[in-house]
């Protein structure tokens, strides 16, 4: 089967690519630089160039393809106009997609996030609305949940549409610049690893290649509207982690008072997300999909030293 996928060359889209090939389809990925391009067929893949601005190209590639899978967003609005103008910026690419799509019946598995903020007092399952506003970034929230709820509302025009919700944490060999990798340079600079209050706050987490296997498995054969779960660590405390930090990096591991958390206290622009708890269940994606994580959970990845390199 033909899929075309965007944000290949990212951290999720270079599992994804490998992933469908392995299981037999030929993948278009999209490229707007001769380095993607270059990097896009090194995994294996064909290239279309263009970039996410190109709604009519964007049809074309869909329309010639057995469906899609959509991890890129549009970063280069981040700096001007937050995490709420490059979800705003993603709505018309989704239903650029569900007029090339619309009657078919084809799959456009596109990326989500868990996201919010675990006051349901359980962890957070695959039947939970898409990013519910009501916390301190309602704004942010909503624009996420219209993303969201815009791929699903595809399924109604005839698209198997779904979203695969990534967990906060996704860890790779090949994580270049995750919360991981933010957490491991500030623990750097301050000289301790920090972790907010008592650090009872749960996180949840996923390798890369593990939440490659979801989106694959969501396009061949996830039910239209549907929200799946990429999380195989549902609820690992922060303590835990920033622990696994402090003995790889040989720092001392600290909590750090409520009143010392906010800007610009020892997290900075972290502060607010930090605090959070984000617990999260997989169990639907699991019976349903059939999906079951292999690889490495986040305490045995950050033990393969990997994250830490021999300077």
């Amino acid at each position: 089967m033909r899929v075309f996928v965007t944000g290949g060359t990212g951290h999720a889209g270079s599992h994804i690519i490998p992933e469908l090939i392995a299981a037999g389809h030929e993948v278009t990925g999209l490229a707007r630089s001769d380095t993607a391009a270059t990097a896009l067929s090194a995994l294996g893949a064909k290239v279309h160039r263009g970039d996410l601005e190109d709604l009519d190209g964007l049809k074309e590639a869909a329309a010639h393809s057995d469906g899609v899978i959509h991890v890129a967003h549009r970063q280069d609005l981040l700096p001007t106009g937050g995490v709420a103008a490059v979800a705003a910026a993603e709505v018309p690419i989704m239903l650029a997609y569900g007029e090339a799509l619309e009657g078919t019946g084809k799959p456009l598995v596109a990326a989500g996030s868990i996201g919010s903020p675990g006051n349901l007092g359980r962890p957070a399952t695959e039947h939970d609305p898409a990013l519910p506003a009501g916390e301190e970034h309602a704004g942010t929230l909503r624009a996420r949940n219209i993303v969201e709820t815009t791929v699903i509302g595809l399924a109604e025009r005839g698209v198997r549409s779904s979203i695969v919700r990534l967990a906060n944490i996704a860890h790779s060999t090949t994580d270049q610049a995750g919360f991981l990798q933010r957490l491991i340079a500030l623990a750097k600079e301050k000289g301790v690893v920090g972790y907010p209050g008592d650090g009872a706050n749960r996180w949840n987490a996923v390798h890369a290649r593990d939440a490659a296997a979801v989106f694959r498995l969501a396009w061949e054969k996830g039910p239209a509207g549907s929200y799946w779960h990429a999380v195989a660590d549902g609820a690992i405390p922060f303590r835990d982690i920033a622990e696994a930090l402090g003995r790889r990096l040989a720092l001392p591991v600290v909590s750090i008072p409520v009143d010392a958390l906010m800007v610009p206290g020892h997290f900075g622009f972290l502060a607010n997300i930090v605090t959070q708890s984000y617990p999260a269940s997989n169990l639907i994606t699991r019976e349903t999909l059939g999906w079951e994580p292999a690889q490495p959970g986040l305490l045995d990845d950050l033990d393969n030293g990997h994250y830490f390199p021999a300077s």
